[in-house]
């Protein structure tokens, strides 16, 4: 079995960062959900999975002022270090590469957990607990996590890769034992391939 790293790692390095099925030149439904929080501008954000998405930008044209981008693969992480050289002066963004489920995170700090797509490749449930865990240790109290997979009617694999579907009840049950549901929807990403992808996003809050 490929080491998921090594996967992503490859994906990054030999294809263009528009021609993978789950781009979009903005992420509108995630950026719908934040701008509904109405979270101050220094709350600390951390997009996991982030890639090479144009999240960040968006979120620094907002006015946000304390981001933390985490993939598993450097490249991915590359294309938005070379598009963000510069930033404003106010612009805190630290760039995290690591498996997030093992990923040394502050307590209690991140006020927003935003997550497209990653966590339906956990397809064990030694994997899932893990990153329940670390969602639960590093989101604060009444902070929220944004997550977003792929739907019962969505692709079973992704990038050669098994995944785990949910609909809205039951991705917010994974993570009910720390977080209330608080918002939902589904969506029907185009895929640059003329396709399109069922999604399930959850908001929840951190009891």
């Amino acid at each position: 079995m490929t080491n998921p790293s090594t996967h992503w790692q490859q994906v990054y390095t030999t294809k263009a960062i528009d021609a993978v099925s789950w781009y979009r030149p903005h992420l509108d439904r995630s950026l719908g959900f934040i701008d509904a929080l109405g979270l101050d501008h220094d709350a600390p954000i951390l997009d996991v999975g982030a890639g090479a998405s144009t999240l960040v930008d968006d979120l620094i044209a907002r006015g946000h002022r304390d981001l933390t981008l985490n993939d598993l693969a450097d490249a991915a992480l590359a294309h938005t270090r070379a598009r963000l050289a510069t930033l404003p002066a106010s612009v805190r963004l630290q760039y995290r590469v690591g498996d997030i489920t093992i990923l040394d995170l502050p307590q209690a700090h991140h006020a927003l957990w935003h997550d497209r797509a990653v966590f339906h490749f956990l397809t064990e449930a030694a994997q899932r607990n893990a990153y329940v865990a670390q969602a639960a240790h590093a989101i604060r109290h009444g902070g929220h996590l944004l997550i977003a997979t792929f739907a019962p009617d969505g692709p079973e694999r992704c990038s050669g890769l098994p995944v785990q579907r949910y609909d809205a009840d039951a991705l917010a049950a994974v993570f009910a034992e720390h977080f209330m549901r608080i918002d939902a929807a589904r969506e029907l990403h185009p895929t640059p391939f003329g396709t399109t992808q069922s999604f399930q996003y959850v908001v929840l809050r951190r009891r």
